[in-house]
């Protein structure tokens, strides 16, 4: 299926992500690094022609403070979609990931590692993830611009390019970039 073209953004990086713990439904305010990555992020949108776009995000705190930042002053109107929020992690919620006691490849998704959140007890899963945002590719009716998570947004970005759940830990993840996905393919956009 074809996809409208999209502008994917993670938030950028919150305290926890800072100290390692899992946000999942949680929420912890970006650090000063985490406001300069939405700056980067504003910076890159600002170069492209936006017009016609749609800006969705999550509802969750780190993902409005990241729009508020990034978004906002390019395109003005946000719209909130919850099929947009991180994978939920359960009992995993704010705990630190080397203290879960799983064992893991750190180098499959560096720090946002797959297995974690295929474990979390009481979590989400990838496959129920997958069916959350596939609903919402499914209703996207034109190009967007997307303000949401780290494992969100790689679902996201892998549904869209006709990869499935499979291609979740192949896609490339950060903060402070914008991935642009349009004619079938993705671009890495970062300021240089």
């Amino acid at each position: 299926m074809k996809y409208p073209e999209i502008y994917v953004l993670r938030h950028g990086q919150t305290e926890w992500n800072a100290e390692g713990r899992l946000q999942g439904a949680l929420n912890s305010p970006l650090t000063a690094l985490g406001r300069r990555q939405a700056e980067a992020q504003r910076d890159i949108l600002a170069s492209r022609d936006l017009e016609g776009f749609r800006a969705l995000m999550s509802p969750q705190g780190r993902v409005v403070e990241t729009a508020g930042l990034a978004v906002a002053p390019l395109m003005g109107r946000l719209e909130i979609d919850v099929r947009l929020r991180e994978i939920e992690v359960g009992e995993w919620s704010g705990l630190h990931r080397d203290t879960l006691g799983v064992e893991y490849d750190p180098a499959e998704v560096p720090g946002e590692t797959l297995a974690l959140y295929e474990a979390a007890p009481g979590g989400e899963g990838l496959a129920r993830l997958e069916k959350r945002c596939q609903a919402f590719l499914d209703d996207l009716t034109g190009p967007s611009v997307l303000i949401t998570h780290g494992i969100t947004g790689r679902m996201l970005r892998s549904l869209w390019l006709g990869m499935g759940q499979e291609g979740v830990s192949r896609m490339p993840g950060g903060q402070g970039i914008v991935f642009h996905l349009h004619e079938g393919g993705q671009d890495v956009l970062e300021n240089v």
